[in-house]
């Protein structure tokens, strides 16, 4: 049974298949797909390998290749691409089946993970802030109000408020009803 029907078989939708490098570079691109299955030895110029790497130039796509070669240098080639898998022939559809599912299983933890680390580099490193008025500066030189760069920047939620501090300086009045309240609070719990 050919490749398309096995992996249709295992309920996998198969968006193209190719027998050159040079067709499977094309359709990668055109295609985009959620994996690809490669097999070393493809007819034309190019063989897997280098269709891989090119692929992988343009595209993050899980790569796993087919072969029946399992030589050192063959293996080395196709290590430096990172693949995702590597199936010798001849292989079973369970072999087919759990390779495919962890690869594209290990690829998106792979892009969450991505994910989560490009959150983490938005607000590391220095952060320049006005000592007077606040504000902070981007990366383009831009002041911006705190309240705006943390929204832009983050998945942070701000919410206003005001200190003690400030509600002494701004509001002397509230400020000594509030230490008022709180002392006789303060003294009934004694």
């Amino acid at each position: 049974m050919d490749m398309e029907k096995r992996l249709q078989g295992l309920g996998y939708n198969v968006v193209g298949t190719a027998h050159t490098g040079e067709s499977a570079v094309e359709k990668a691109l055109e295609t985009k797909p959620d994996l690809i299955l490669m097999d070393i030895m493809l007819r034309g110029e190019m063989d897997g390998v280098s269709a891989a790497e090119e692929i992988k130039k343009e595209i993050n796509v899980p790569i796993v290749y087919l072969t029946a070669y399992s030589d050192d240098e063959t293996l080395e080639r196709a290590k430096r691409t990172e693949p995702f898998g590597y199936l010798i022939k001849p292989y079973s559809e369970r072999e087919i089946y759990t390779t495919v599912e962890m690869a594209l299983y290990k690829h998106m933890a792979e892009q969450q993970l991505a994910e989560e680390q490009a959150k983490v580099r938005v607000l590391s490193g220095l952060l320049p802030i006005c000592s007077s008025c606040k504000k902070i500066r981007d990366d383009k030189g831009y002041w911006q109000q705190i309240e705006a760069y943390f929204y832009e920047h983050s998945d942070v939620e701000l919410t206003h408020g005001i200190c003690p501090d400030c509600t002494q300086k701004l509001y002397p009045d509230e400020y000594a009803a509030i230490q008022k309240k709180k002392k006789e609070e303060a003294a009934k719990k004694k």
